[in-house]
């Protein structure tokens, strides 16, 4: 079985366009186990019920950005070793850095081809 039949991924974006985009791309690269919400704390709350190998969320979210949500997802002994993206159209150092702090995985810069989401994860969770 390929590694994209068994990864499951949550996508975290308030922004249902965005969502949209990278579902339908992940869904291009035939990875199928997908969720999705509109915030970090909806998120977090799916995850304790229904854990997930990656995460990919948008960094510019309303009450709990990104870099927040990663902070708690490696604060917590379920979810520390979860692989984790975060997408951003602000790829500032400062951000970056913080993020690679908090133990994230890669990042991708918006606006974003399907092909370059798909090496971002590929250099998480291996070859899909």
């Amino acid at each position: 079985m390929a590694l994209r039949d068994q990864l499951r991924v949550m996508v975290v974006d308030d922004m249902s366009t965005s969502r949209g985009l990278i579902t339908q791309a992940l869904d291009g690269f035939g990875i199928r186990n997908v969720a999705s919400t509109d915030n970090g704390a909806t998120a977090l709350k799916a995850l304790e019920t229904a854990p997930v190998h990656l995460v990919i969320s948008d960094y510019n979210m309303p009450e709990m950005d990104g870099l927040k949500l990663l902070h708690q997802l490696r604060s917590a002994p379920k979810t520390k070793g979860v692989g984790f993206i975060l997408i951003t159209g602000r790829a500032e150092k400062q951000i970056i850095e913080y993020g690679k702090k908090l133990g994230m995985n890669n990042f991708l810069k918006k606006p974003f081809e399907p092909d370059e989401l798909r090496k971002c994860i590929e250099a998480v969770v291996g070859r899909l």
